[in-house]
């Protein structure tokens, strides 16, 4: 819960708070679903020190439209640093050759892995693109055998995360409502 005095300040900033509810999700083992690709001329590739520039464009790209904030609010510095550690990991799924979307694993935490950001632009949701990557992203978590592979979202995010994630395995195992700046 944010304090009187930050909502007040932030009040006076103009900036707009929201109530959010968070769902925590997790998987404690692998789902090993058969998700057919949706179409042909679909690559993921491992982004192994991508520059800063290039993620706050996938991100920003994913995720505006869901008010996404947290990688927004680092410095370069501060970003680089979380996206050059090598128990971080960004995938990038391309459509034709083109960014379509992108998962950033965390393996920070030993023996579990959080699916930190996930989701795709706007021009490739509804497609079937969605669930075929998350699931590339879940077989490739599982190769190396964590106990907990977990996630959270929001209600600031796409209307079908949740659906999805549940669809995929994940599991909820809290849920908290906040107020956020949007």
């Amino acid at each position: 819960m944010v304090p009187s005095w930050i909502e007040k300040y932030l009040e006076n900033q103009l900036v707009e708070l929201v109530d959010v509810t968070i769902y925590y999700l997790e998987m404690l083992a692998h789902s090993r679903r058969n998700v057919p690709a949706p179409r042909d001329k679909l690559m993921v590739i491992h982004a192994e020190q991508p520059a800063v520039s290039y993620y706050r464009f996938l991100y920003n790209a994913v995720g505006r439209e869901y008010n996404w904030l947290s990688r927004r609010k680092l410095s370069d510095e501060q970003l680089a640093a979380i996206l050059h550690d090598p128990l971080n990991e960004l995938y990038v799924l391309h459509v034709d050759g083109s960014p379509a979307g992108f998962a950033e694993l965390d393996h920070r935490q030993a023996d579990e892995v959080e699916l930190v950001q996930f989701g795709l632009m706007p021009d490739f949701i509804g497609q079937g693109l969605g669930t075929w990557f998350l699931q590339w992203v879940i077989d490739e978590v599982w190769t190396d055998s964590p106990k907990r592979f977990w996630v959270h979202t929001c209600t600031l995010d796409h209307p079908a995360a949740v659906p999805v994630y549940r669809r995929a395995g994940f599991v909820q195992v809290k849920e908290e409502t906040i107020r956020r700046e949007l």
